[in-house]
């Protein structure tokens, strides 16, 4: 006979209780839980914006240094990850730069340079009205039940800082809540030194 050192120690498997009517059960509970507690993120997810509310949605870029404003599928204005995907294709020297401007009230930036994504929201309270601006407070961790009612912008500040737009430039144009948001986009766009086709862009949507 052998000799054992030390505890003997097995786990059993977990069978589970068999007893009938427990797992109806479980289930009835989960689903008073989720109602109950509201948890149900599509039951105050915002409806799609129509085409009579999309003003823009603008990919900006340079082309061996020359800058080019490109008008994108206006269906992107609903979608933050294919605008992204989106962007990403383009072949531009230093990435490219996505505008969006919703009933000529709020706008959204999206700059991608590779895997480096960087966003900005003008208004966070535009994330109980727009697809993508949800989309981008969820990106960006933002739990916008513990926001109160004051409209401020959202993301990164110094998203065209290397453009020659400081972040507390950026700052005054977003949070001008008194300007038409497309109007605004024309501001950064001309800052950053694509005035000229940004406004041609905008004519051709016209």
């Amino acid at each position: 006979m052998s000799e054992t050192t030390g505890d003997f120690d097995m786990e059993l498997p977990n069978l589970g209780d068999d007893r009938p009517g427990l797992e109806e059960l479980d289930d009835d509970l989960d689903v008073e839980e989720v109602d109950e507690d509201g948890d149900d993120d599509y039951d105050d997810y915002p409806d799609d914006a129509t085409d009579d509310d999309i003003d823009l949605v603008l990919a900006l870029y340079r082309e061996d240094g020359q800058p080019v404003v490109l008008a994108l599928d206006a269906e992107l204005a609903n979608d933050f990850d294919s605008l992204i995907d989106q962007l990403r294709r383009i072949p531009g020297d230093g990435g490219a730069l996505g505008m969006v401007s919703l009933a000529t009230e709020v706008f959204v930036l999206v700059r991608v340079r590779g895997k480096h994504v960087q966003v900005l929201l003008s208004d966070v309270g535009a994330a109980d009205d727009w697809p993508i601006a949800r989309d981008l407070v969820d990106y960006l961790g933002i739990d916008t039940d513990e926001d109160d009612d004051d409209a401020y912008p959202v993301g990164d500040l110094e998203i065209l800082v290397d453009s020659g737009l400081h972040d507390y430039e950026l700052e005054a144009i977003a949070s001008n809540y008194d300007e038409d948001s497309v109007t605004l986009l024309e501001q950064i766009a001309e800052r950053v030194k694509f005035g000229r086709e940004f406004s041609r862009a905008v004519a051709a949507l016209d």
